[in-house]
């Protein structure tokens, strides 16, 4: 439903921002057509710039876990915005939210705050290595950890093949020192190490990835990955600026139940407010500077809005564990309705889902790694996000996104969803 302003304002922008969006997937590339431009959001809704209201479920990809403008976010914000908007000197918000975070995350210790999921990796690798004095790290094919040099790489198949950079201005040194390894594949892993002995300083990955699609670590994925760190001295970081305080209190590490070294958050801690934090044990922690030699700084970390915001969101959390109660039960409600339009339709497509995040694949193979979620019909995919969108769903428009629900959707809303989806597959499947 591309309606004219929001037409307008994409032909305008063009003229003055790269591809017209500040971030590539806004574009609608993935799926065709022009984005839509929005103007507001309340609860479970937004709102375009030419009035049109959709149900929406990808709530600033994670943040908005109690849905848009929460009342007590609000207040927070604008109680904290009569006292200034910046400061860069350190602040009470900043220390109270840092002790919240301890209190929450058993793994984390100590914590730095910083602006945003990319600075939070690259700072958390940055550490990792000065931490170890190795150089290399491994990552996981279609784990996304924000733009930094080292996260942009595809690697070789070969366990001593070097990486070569999967952007243009990633140089061939940086490359050099990441290793990609196939999601859920430990055997693959352990080459890697054997390969490179003694000069790995790190591996990072989502522990449930919501970058490639909503994927799941198959059993003792993690347990395994945890020991072959210890094993090997390498750091074992969990990326979970998506899944942190989404999928329990104590984010993905806490449902799981694997204790990582480091762990970067995002999204959430600032209740939709630019952020993102990264702390781990105190033993690499006080390598950060001021307390050690890894250097790392930022004049809007801790900014007194987001601190403000994201204080109101973790104490509400905290304070309500029928929160997680309810995800869990919206999550379960969804993909059984989901399944059992697919069921009625003759259907067989991946769903995969867990708590509040899920993904709707267009394979009928079972999604465990990125291989496997490229199997995925885009061309369908894109059908099925417009007819979606025509009813008044707006979803991540790529196949390659995870699904945030929150606390907003009533019965009501997810009935809604349910049925639009059923519909939606029969237009484009013209069942």
């Amino acid at each position: 439903m591309n309606t004219s302003i929001s037409q307008h304002l994409f032909e305008k922008a063009q003229n003055f921002i790269p591809g017209g969006v500040n971030s590539p997937v806004r574009a609608f590339r993935a799926v065709g057509g022009s984005p839509i431009f929005i103007k507001s959001a309340k609860g479970p809704y937004v709102y375009d710039e030419d009035g049109n209201e959709y149900i929406e479920l990808i709530n600033s990809w994670g943040p908005m876990i109690l849905g848009h403008a929460h009342e007590l976010i609000q207040k927070a914000v604008s109680d904290a915005i009569q006292h200034s908007f910046s400061f860069g000197a350190p602040t009470r918000r900043e220390v109270e939210i840092a002790e919240l975070i301890v209190s929450m995350v058993p793994s984390i210790e100590k914590v730095r705050m910083v602006n945003s999921g990319t600075e939070a990796t690259m700072s958390a690798i940055r550490v990792a290595r000065g931490f170890t004095g190795r150089d290399k790290i491994i990552k996981f094919e279609g784990c996304y950890h924000g733009h930094g040099d080292s996260f942009l790489i595809a690697a070789g198949s070969g366990a001593a093949t070097f990486g070569t950079p999967d952007s243009p201005g990633v140089t061939r040194g940086v490359a050099n020192d990441t290793l990609t390894a196939p999601f859920n594949d430990l055997g693959a892993v352990q080459q890697l190490v054997d390969a490179n002995k003694n000069h790995i300083a790190a591996l990072i990955l989502e522990p449930v990835v919501g970058n490639m699609g909503c994927v799941l670590p198959k059993e003792g994925f993690l347990e395994g990955l945890r020991k072959i760190c210890d094993e090997e001295g390498i750091v074992l970081i969990l990326d979970e600026v998506m899944t942190g305080f989404r999928l329990a209190k104590g984010g993905a590490q806490e449902r799981f139940g694997v204790t990582p070294d480091l762990t970067t958050l995002g999204k959430i801690i600032g209740g939709g407010m630019p952020v993102g934090a990264y702390g781990g044990k105190a033993e690499i922690m006080n390598w950060v500077s001021p307390a050690g030699p890894v250097y790392q700084a930022g004049t809007l970390s801790g900014n007194p809005i987001a601190m403000a915001a994201g204080l109101t969101m973790l104490n509400y959390l905290n304070d309500h564990p029928e929160v997680y109660t309810q995800l869990e039960s919206s999550g379960a409600k969804l993909a059984a309705g989901f399944r059992a339009s697919q069921e009625k339709l003759g259907l067989n497509y991946t769903l995969n889902q867990i708590g509040s995040m899920y993904t709707l694949f267009f394979t009928n193979q079972q999604v465990t790694d990125f291989p496997s979620a490229k199997t995925s019909d885009l061309i369908l995919f894109g059908k099925y996000f417009h007819a979606m969108l025509n009813r008044g769903i707006y979803m991540g428009p790529s196949q390659f996104e995870s699904m945030f629900l929150s606390t907003a959707l009533t019965d009501e809303h997810l009935n809604k969803i349910i049925e639009a989806n059923e519909d939606s597959l029969k237009e484009i499947l013209s069942l």
